[in-house]
């Protein structure tokens, strides 16, 4: 008989949340158990793995390779755990979630997602919250979210639970005609938009010349932008809307490099309802991971 090695889910949980919020004490507040049990449950952990998965650099927790692995494991067993123990405990599921979106991303689309799960769920209210990606991910880390979408420059970036790649499109009115010989004008988020930078980046390796003809923070602005042949602009499929057309190099545009977007949340703060929210929102993404769209999960645990 094969030796099989039980990752208890209650060391998971210490191990996540001690991650998660940083500290053995926060840990061990939020779990109802004193440091150094929290510190007994880790090296439990440590033992059945056979590796450290922790190091302390100064008063600052940092995970080994064999951490990150497992951190990874850890939870993708406990959101499925605490989503089968939710189906069970559906009838007291309710409240409120604080969710946060980037402005520069397939925000109709998420939207969509998200309050088809809470039509199901009319018990659940929200607080949707739109911001710059690093915005976003700030208020998640000061506790005033409880979960969020963002870009991610980093695949092992902070309380990330799963990613998948987006491929922006260069979009212009259906009538709209460009010469990237005599430069093309631009609709754009205002600086520090990812879509902005991949359009520049894009133009500036072909030596194209561009300008910037339109800014704007808010989506639908930039889409009336491009629709009234303003100029052209990055976006994704989600937020293409009638009177646009996709251009690509038949039309001069180069393509646009890809960006990877996360799903963020910190698992010791989240509620049932929290749960299978991310459930929910995992589900939608994986299907259109599955068909031709541009959206993709990865094929392996984000890392």
């Amino acid at each position: 008989m094969r030796n099989i090695i039980n990752l208890q889910t209650d060391l998971l949980r210490t191990f996540v949340s001690v991650i998660d919020l940083g500290a053995y004490t926060k840990a061990g507040e939020v779990l109802g158990r004193t440091q150094p049990a929290i510190s007994l449950q880790m090296r439990r952990l440590e033992e059945l793995v056979g590796s450290p998965i922790v190091k302390q650099v100064g008063r600052t927790l940092l995970l080994t390779s064999e951490g990150e692995i497992l951190l990874s494991y850890a939870r993708e067993i406990l959101r499925l755990n605490d989503e089968a123990a939710s189906y069970f405990n559906r009838a007291k599921i309710a409240g409120v979630l604080r969710i946060g979106l980037p402005n520069d991303y397939a925000v109709a689309f998420l939207q969509g997602v998200i309050t088809e799960y809470t039509r199901q769920h009319s018990e659940i209210s929200l607080e949707i919250y739109c911001g710059w990606s690093a915005e976003v991910l700030e208020r998640l880390r000061a506790d005033e979210l409880d979960l969020a979408i963002a870009m991610v420059d980093n695949e092992r970036a902070q309380y990330l639970s799963r990613s998948w790649i987006e491929r922006p499109i260069w979009a212009a009115a259906e009538n709209a005609r460009f010469d990237p010989a005599t430069g093309v004008p631009l609709a754009a988020h205002p600086e520090g938009c990812a879509y902005r930078a991949r359009m520049i980046q894009a133009l500036d390796a072909a030596r194209i010349r561009w300008r910037v003809a339109y800014t704007g923070p808010g989506i639908s602005g930039l889409q009336n932008a491009v629709i009234n042949g303003l100029g052209a602009s990055a976006l994704t499929r989600y937020t293409m809307r009638p009177g646009m057309r996709v251009l690509d190099e038949s039309d001069g545009f180069p393509p646009l490099a890809e960006i990877r977007v996360g799903l963020f949340y910190k698992h010791p703060r989240l509620s049932d309802a929290g749960i299978r929210l991310v459930n929910h929102i995992i589900s939608r993404l994986d299907e259109a991971g599955a068909s031709a769209d541009p959206v993709r999960r990865e094929g392996k645990l984000t890392r």
